[in-house]
């Protein structure tokens, strides 16, 4: 049988944080904007020991206060984890083997032919823990499947620091009574369409005739969805560099916009930081995406297809600000974002 390996580190960026800072080990501590819970932002994420207490990615640092009032709130510093995401994923590659970066802190790894069994599996996952740990200090856990899909999934049943392993023999044991956002793949909203359709398990998803999910769900999500249930994947573990579709910034206003021309003036301020990543990437843009949410949290996105690939930074910002003539100006505004999309690598 082959077997595929998915790592995923523990608590990623708080983990990072603790090594930098020692004398946090074993503190409930949150990460997200800058740092400061008394502003707005999200968090990114939360320490095991902060998510005692209820605190979640995602979720307005405001709140996290609230729930967790005596936690160690810490900014977001992306160039300390991109430099660690490095190590990690040095530190797999040195085991000869494949590695699929998905992306900071979670690959597939393909595991060596000579691996037949899952005792071996399960040697080379400790093998992989131990080296991660040995170069970075950093503690992840790892899934084992007969293909990615599996997996994946099994990782979370492993966690923290543990492995699990997910096969064709025991899937419908382990998750098949679980709801259908309980595996990889399947949000809250999926969720809430297959239960509108009388689908709240993995087992029933997964036994649901596949053309009714196509003409309910759409021919490709249909279908998809079923194969995940099922856990099926043929796809092997690709060892390409990951290139970015896309770069973009987006920005929480501490005080709400309602004046049109400022959230002009922000939209282009963005849209030529972007520009700016374009241009370092060496791809040109060929779409303009504009984010922007409402007060209180309503969030709506719009998006233009250049007329032709270009990395000019006021043909960019154009785009973006004409996208706001597609959003309700009148409403007070409390985040933007612009991205450009990139023509795909020659």
């Amino acid at each position: 049988m082959p077997w595929v390996l998915h790592v995923d580190l523990d608590q990623f960026i708080a983990a990072v944080e603790v090594l930098r800072r020692p004398e946090l080990a074993g503190l409930p501590v949150v990460v997200g904007g800058r740092g400061d819970p008394t502003e707005r932002g999200v968090v990114s994420t939360a320490s095991y020991e902060a998510r005692a207490f209820g605190v979640r990615s995602g979720m307005p640092l405001r709140t996290a206060l609230k729930k967790c009032p005596d936690a160690v709130f810490l900014p977001v510093d992306k160039p300390a984890y991109d430099e660690a995401s490095a190590g990690v994923m040095d530190a797999l590659r040195s085991l000869g083997t494949a590695v699929e970066v998905l992306g900071w802190d979670e690959a597939f790894v393909a595991v060596p032919d000579d691996v037949a069994d899952e005792e071996a599996a399960l040697a080379f996952a400790h093998a992989i823990q131990a080296r991660v740990l040995e170069r970075t200090a950093l503690h992840c856990s790892v899934g084992i499947g007969d293909n990615k899909i599996r997996a994946k999934n099994a990782t979370d049943l492993g966690k923290p620091r543990g492995t699990f392993t997910l096969t064709r023999d025991n899937w419908w044991t382990v998750v098949g009574d679980r709801p259908t956002d309980g595996i990889w793949g399947i949000g809250g909203k999926t969720a809430a369409k297959l239960a509108r359709l009388g689908i709240s398990t993995v087992r029933e998803l997964g036994a649901y005739d596949e053309e009714a999910l196509a003409a309910q769900l759409g021919p490709t999500m249909g279908p998809w969805y079923r194969r995940l249930a099922r856990g099926v994947d043929t796809s092997p573990v690709d060892p390409t560099p990951w290139v970015p579709r896309s770069h973009g910034h987006e920005v929480t206003f501490q005080t709400d916009l309602t004046d049109p021309a400022e959230v002009e003036a922000e939209v282009r301020r963005l849209a030529e930081a972007a520009t700016r990543d374009v241009v370092e990437d060496g791809r040109p843009a060929v779409r303009v995406r504009l984010k922007i949410r409402y007060v209180p949290f309503d969030t709506r996105t719009r998006s233009v297809t250049l007329p032709e690939p270009t990395s000019d930074a006021t043909t960019i910002a154009d785009a973006a600000a004409g996208l706001l003539e597609r959003t309700d100006r009148t409403r007070a505004v409390r985040l933007v974002g612009v991205a450009a999309e990139m023509a795909p690598p020659a």
